[in-house]
């Protein structure tokens, strides 16, 4: 078949993207990856280059009509927009500050303070006993021992985004689709944060719900979001529609354009599923020229084994 549209020639010196962590997602049929926010994990996006599709991942959900979560956030709208994003006269997107990226010990003075605003007097320190011992877990990647403190600070501190975030995440990384769906619908209502959308993305393949894989997709290109949260999105997206069979369509949404010297983590994820949605599409041109650009960066990434083996 003919080639898929090429590449940028060369690497770029430019700047890349600020990185973004990712999560591991475990479905039902086979496991992948996506890139979340709090952490950094060595595991690439997932599809599998023979058999099924894994799933990519992250927070899930589609909103519903007339909730408040799918209308664009004031901070959040296309540049296009004539209504101008509130930046707080810095010129930049907010950065959303997580728990989640703190390894372990004493919780920031900025939990506390959320806590502090959001619970109660009564809850108070029941809620951050339970959300610190939970802090300890999650940063040990023991998402399961860490769930039942989430649920136990949840009720006690039910309007704190900090403890809905955690939650998703952690019944995210343990399957528990439907449970993170919920939680991380509820983060981004009390916050107005998109972060997690690629996650809601890879819940809803998990949850075997294309037609809401699509919304959330298209959802998302009416907003204004990072660099790093759009290549998360665009890992996610292709890999559900190399679910669907499509590789041509998804490598329209994949293909990375220039392959810049100082690639981000969420950079080389893109290149990784590109690299197998060209295989999938029969362009092994474009395969291995991506592959030598992601040996030439991190020989050890994960799965390059594999498809270097499905080139020969």
């Amino acid at each position: 078949m003919p080639g898929l549209e090429a590449l940028s020639g060369g690497y770029s010196g430019g700047e890349p993207p600020v990185p973004i962590p990712n999560t591991e997602v475990k479905p039902a049929s086979a496991d992948g990856t996506w890139g979340a926010t709090p952490w950094e994990s060595r595991s690439p996006p997932g599809i599998t280059v023979e058999g099924s599709p894994t799933t990519v991942g992250g927070p899930s959900f589609y909103p519903r009509e007339g909730t408040l979560s799918n209308r664009p956030d004031r901070h959040q709208r296309k540049s296009g927009d004539k209504r101008r994003r509130d930046t707080h006269d810095t010129g930049q997107r907010r950065e959303h500050r997580t728990v989640t990226s703190v390894s372990s010990g004493q919780l920031p003075k900025w939990v506390r303070d959320e806590i502090l605003r959001s619970t109660p007097k009564d809850r108070r320190e029941p809620a951050l006993n339970h959300l610190a011992k939970a802090l300890n877990q999650f940063a040990d990647e023991r998402y399961g021992a860490a769930l039942p403190e989430l649920r136990k600070a949840k009720n006690l501190a039910p309007r704190s985004s900090t403890v809905r975030e955690m939650l998703g995440l952690s019944a995210y990384h343990t399957g528990q689709w439907e449970e993170a769906l919920r939680e991380l619908r509820t983060f981004r209502r009390l916050t107005g944060d998109v972060i997690h959308m690629p996650v809601e993305m890879d819940c809803l393949r998990a949850l075997g719900r294309p037609g809401d894989v699509t919304k959330t997709w298209n959802l998302l290109q009416d907003l204004d979001v990072s660099a790093t949260v759009g290549h998360e999105a665009r890992v996610v997206y292709a890999s559900f529609l190399l679910d669907e069979g499509k590789a041509v369509d998804a490598w329209h949404i994949i293909k990375p354009g220039r392959l810049v010297a100082s690639p981000s983590p969420g950079e080389l994820r893109r290149w990784f599923v590109a690299a197998k949605v060209a295989l999938a599409a029969g362009d092994k041109d474009a395969a291995r020229r991506l592959l030598a650009a992601l040996d030439e960066q991190d020989p050890d990434f994960e799965g390059v084994d594999e498809l270097r083996a499905a080139l020969l």
